[in-house]
């Protein structure tokens, strides 16, 4: 006998919930803000209107399924299960943050305050979530499968990201490796740089397209489901031990681009989480491409 669905709902502390947290009450939040010509009453309507948001989709749940919520600072403790239909309740970022921790589960976008977020991801309005939970289970429903990108270490590691991956030393210091293409015999080039970003189609509004446009942008950019990366190597330092002839390029589906650290420690991290980071140590290598496992948004 299968499992009724689970309805998921991610969510995160909203801005007046970490002004609480750190100040205690409300008085004395808004007597902050105030002491620095800013006003609490924007920041307490968002926080309602957020919250009405997720009540609001709690209520569209249907009664046979269950149900179950969870913080963006729990995600990487929360056990995702196959029959799962994540509904994500607030901003784009948020689904990248979610997508990392899914393997094929079906996505909602649900945007928690129209009007302050672009609605990439995030696609939809509160009004719509039962129609959308009716359309995540049904075969054949309104899918897009976004591509996402994967980081795969040699002592077997993994790491996932939708809009982009990062390699480089934490603190903002000097990162040394060797990069190059997988499978090539030479051992790569020797690199001294800020780091490597390694990034997608749904990325491509974001950092990605940074350093696309300070390059020229000589290579198109992939789209959100285009099975394609784009990676570019963040100001990389000429010496006579480090080079810089190999800084740009793309990685079509199959095709992996290999990074051997020659660095006490790098970092890999995904989205802009880097709390969640791999860690690598001298002589390890990383292997960056196309993940298989894709996100699946229902549009």
């Amino acid at each position: 006998m299968s499992l009724a669905p689970r309805a998921v709902l991610v969510h995160r502390r909203t801005e007046y919930e970490e002004l609480l947290a750190r100040h205690g009450t409300h008085g004395q939040a808004a007597f902050f803000l105030s002491s620095r010509g800013r006003a609490i009453d924007e920041v307490a309507r968002r926080h309602e209107r957020t919250r009405q948001a997720l009540r609001d989709v709690a209520a569209a749940v249907p009664l046979t399924w269950r149900s179950s919520q969870v913080e963006r600072a729990d995600l990487d403790r929360f056990l995702f299960a196959p029959e799962d239909v994540v509904v994500v309740v607030g901003q784009d970022g948020l689904v990248a943050n979610t997508a990392k921790y899914l393997t094929g589960q079906p996505v909602v976008g649900i945007d928690s305050d129209p009007g302050r977020n672009p609605g990439v991801l995030v696609r939809h309005r509160r009004t719509d979530a039962a129609a959308l939970l009716r359309a995540a289970t049904t075969a054949g429903g309104p899918v897009e499968e976004l591509t996402m990108v994967e980081a795969v270490a040699d002592d077997t590691q993994r790491l996932l990201a939708l809009n982009e991956i990062y390699l480089g030393a934490s603190g903002h210091q000097t990162a040394r490796y060797r990069l190059g293409a997988d499978g090539e015999r030479d051992p790569g080039e020797a690199q001294a740089s800020s780091g490597v970003l390694v990034g997608t189609g749904t990325g491509a509004t974001g950092w990605l397209r940074s350093l696309w446009l300070e390059r020229g942008g000589t290579v198109p950019l992939p789209g959100p489901c285009d099975p394609r990366l784009l990676w570019f190597v963040r100001e990389a330092w000429p010496s006579p031990a480090t080079g810089t002839s190999r800084v740009a390029g793309e990685l079509a589906r199959g095709q992996r681009l290999r990074l051997t650290v020659e660095s006490d420690r790098l970092v890999v991290f995904g989205d802009g989480m880097e709390s969640d980071a791999l860690e690598l140590a001298w002589g390890q290598s990383v292997r960056l491409g196309v993940a298989a496992t894709s996100l699946r948004l229902v549009t």
